[in-house]
């Protein structure tokens, strides 16, 4: 026969549930504090499998955006560029006819005047042209290591005459300790079309602030204007193909920039400065710089 200390013992569970109403050991608050302890673990557990999914479908919704965009511009690349070599094969003999009317018509002012005209407007569709090349150009970046702040200087001082021309100032703070692995065409082009697109919101004169620094992980490169900023309404729209707030221009320059980011796994974006004006920031992973031999 067991004795009472050898009995065995019943889970603290299984002892609530069994023992009769009358039995003066039953606790209630402990029965309730299990009740409570369970019903707070499902709620945490629902709440949390409900911000999961909220998590998840966001971001599909990102990916589906992001899938959708490159779809439109897979098919917006294909007419345009095939509108671009249509159009520079005929901007090809214009040009070449009109440098022959030019060197024909002699001294006459009026008629050089009118020739000036025609060159200025075949100009502008040629530069139009390009931009529809480079925006629809999908090739893989020719890397090599490139320092980004030679290429910097080189294209100030090509741009030297029209800084001089609309009496903008211009001032740069650059790091010369890396090298980005980057195709070097690409990386000018996106540093060239910050550089004028600054100028194109300056007309009248301004400063363009061009800094470069390893911050985070990222080399960081920064063209800082002072001009009229960017719209709230345009902010989200800036870097869209064929967006423009001028009377002139593709309105693909900014959307050539985030493409050459892209290639480059690298972040381009745009804010108002504090005072006046904008900026724009691109980041380069540092796993594609080096420090400059």
């Amino acid at each position: 026969m067991t004795s009472p200390q050898e009995q065995p013992q019943m889970p603290e569970t299984n002892r609530l549930f069994n023992m009769s109403p009358d039995d003066e050991s039953i606790d209630l608050r402990d029965l309730l504090q299990c009740w409570d302890k369970a019903t707070a673990r499902l709620q945490e557990t629902h709440e949390s499998l409900r911000k999961e999914v909220t998590r998840l479908t966001d971001e599909l919704e990102v990916k589906n955006r992001e899938l959708a965009r490159k779809n439109r511009l897979a098919d917006l690349g294909l007419v345009a560029s095939h509108i671009a070599h249509e159009v520079r094969n005929g901007l090809m003999p214009l040009t070449l006819y009109t440098g022959l009317l030019k060197r024909k018509i002699g001294t006459d002012p009026e008629t050089n005047r009118i020739v000036d005209k025609i060159e200025s407007g075949l100009t502008v569709l040629n530069t139009t042209v390009d931009d529809l090349l480079h925006f629809t150009a999908d090739r893989q970046p020719n890397q090599t290591y490139v320092p980004t702040s030679k290429m910097i200087l080189e294209i100030c001082e090509d741009l030297a005459p029209q800084f001089q021309a609309q009496n903008v100032q211009l001032r740069l703070d650059l790091t010369e300790q890396e090298m980005l692995l980057a195709d070097k065409d690409m990386l000018k082009r996106a540093f060239l079309n910050l550089t004028l697109n600054a100028l194109d919101v300056m007309p009248n004169g301004g400063i363009l602030t061009i800094t470069s620094q390893v911050n985070f992980g990222h080399l960081e490169v920064e063209f800082a204007d002072t001009g009229c900023g960017i719209a709230a309404g345009d902010v989200r729209r800036i870097f869209d193909p064929f967006f423009s707030t001028k009377s002139t221009g593709t309105g693909l320059g900014l959307a050539i920039v985030q493409r050459v980011m892209e290639v480059h796994q690298g972040q381009v974006s745009a804010i108002n400065c504090p005072d006046f004006g904008a900026a724009f920031m691109l980041m380069f992973p540092m796993k594609a710089a080096k420090a400059a031999a």
